[in-house]
């Protein structure tokens, strides 16, 4: 791919050349430097780690620093017990300091494998100059321990591995000035953080007025003077308030994942104390709920010797059932039955049941025919 940037530089991704740096183990027959050629149809192409108790690494280091985009997994015409499942990569700068970019997880197969990296921070590129690659988990492996069901182990194996990415001189010195500078931001960043942790107010804000570096947004930094400094809590709901209708939660409920948090709703006691009315024990009954007007609808059911036909409600704010028919066919609407559906209208108020259970013994083939 090829794109002209703003410094002057081509965004040209090309195949970047690396070296083996750094190796976990490796088994004699298996050295790392074999995963630089791409040999499919050589059983021994390969690096193979010595133990297959994690953590087992390659770290890679670039000929020249580069903004690496894509990584790619080549392998053997044929699936191996020793391949890689599941794998991480990271990269950065140094072998001290690198970050996540790719946490997948590889097919057993011999269809060699891509897959993009991490490559930006706050929509600016960042360069690496050192890749380190982490099996995790192999497709051997059903349990924890590293053991296939015949208790045997089964290291990790690497066939091939290409890194792609950016190595234009000029536009990867812009990103590595830019993060650069971004490091030292942060820095200062948790400097702030923990000053006014310590409550070090003055050297606080003598550091922020020094670097006119701001430790986070006016609204977090208004929200911490309520309520840490002042302990002004009214104010502090209506600034939480204020948040919410400019949906500045969205994003983050956006990510969260939904749990269902279940409660028994119990009927509220009678005046005497004791349970007030509510439908008999039964199966195969319907019900339906009013989201609106907070109310369940119950119909119908089985009680063990004949169907229903009697008709509740029950309000979730009162906790109270109410019995609206003992009997609805009697009153022109559904005859006793079980196995129904029924669904409620909330717009048009009207609660619409279908269908009915029938024993064998009582169904009519002629019901069924369809007409011509």
């Amino acid at each position: 791919m090829m794109d002209s940037d703003g410094s002057g530089g081509q965004r040209v991704e090309k195949s970047l050349s690396y070296t083996i740096h750094a190796v976990s183990s490796y088994a004699q027959s298996y050295h790392p430097n074999r995963i630089l050629e791409d040999n499919p149809n050589d059983p021994s192409s390969r690096w193979c780690s010595e133990s297959a108790v994690p953590p087992q690494f390659l770290t890679l280091k670039l000929k020249r620093t580069a903004i690496v985009t894509e990584i790619l997994f080549g392998k053997h015409r044929k699936s191996h017990v020793c391949n890689v499942k599941r794998v991480k990569v990271f990269g950065g700068m140094s072998e001290e300091s690198m970050i996540e970019l790719m946490d997948d997880i590889l097919t057993n197969d011999s269809t060699a494998e891509s897959f993009p990296l991490k490559h930006r921070i706050h929509n600016n590129d960042f360069p690496c100059r050192y890749v380190k690659i982490q099996p995790l988990q192999g497709w051997s492996w059903p349990t924890k321990e590293g053991r296939n069901r015949n208790g045997t182990h089964y290291n990790f194996t690497l066939w091939y591995v290409e890194l792609r990415g950016i190595d234009d001189c000029t536009l990867v010195k812009d990103c590595l000035q830019w993060l650069t500078e971004y490091r030292q931001r942060e820095a200062i960043r948790l400097c702030l953080k923990h000053l006014r942790q310590k409550n070090c107010s003055e050297a606080f804000e003598s550091l922020q007025k020094r670097t006119r570096i701001q430790l986070e947004d006016r609204l977090l930094t208004r929200l911490h003077e309520l309520l840490v400094i002042e302990g002004a809590f009214d104010p502090c709901e209506r600034l939480l308030e204020e948040a919410c209708d400019r949906r500045l939660f969205d994003t983050y409920i956006r990510r969260q994942d939904y749990r269902p948090i279940w409660k028994q709703l119990m009927p509220a006691p009678g005046p005497s104390g004791r349970p007030g009315r509510q439908p008999g024990m039964r199966g195969g009954h319907q019900m339906c709920i009013d989201p609106y007007g907070q109310v369940i609808y119950l119909f119908g059911g089985w009680d063990g010797s004949q169907d229903l036909a009697d008709l509740w409600s029950y309000s979730i704010t009162e906790r109270e059932w109410t019995c609206i028919s003992v009997n609805t066919g009697l009153e022109g609407g559904p005859t006793a039955r079980s196995c129904h559906k029924m669904c409620l209208d909330p717009i048009r108020k009207r609660i619409y049941t279908l269908g009915r259970y029938l024993d064998s013994s009582i169904r009519s083939v002629d019901n069924l025919k369809v007409p011509t």
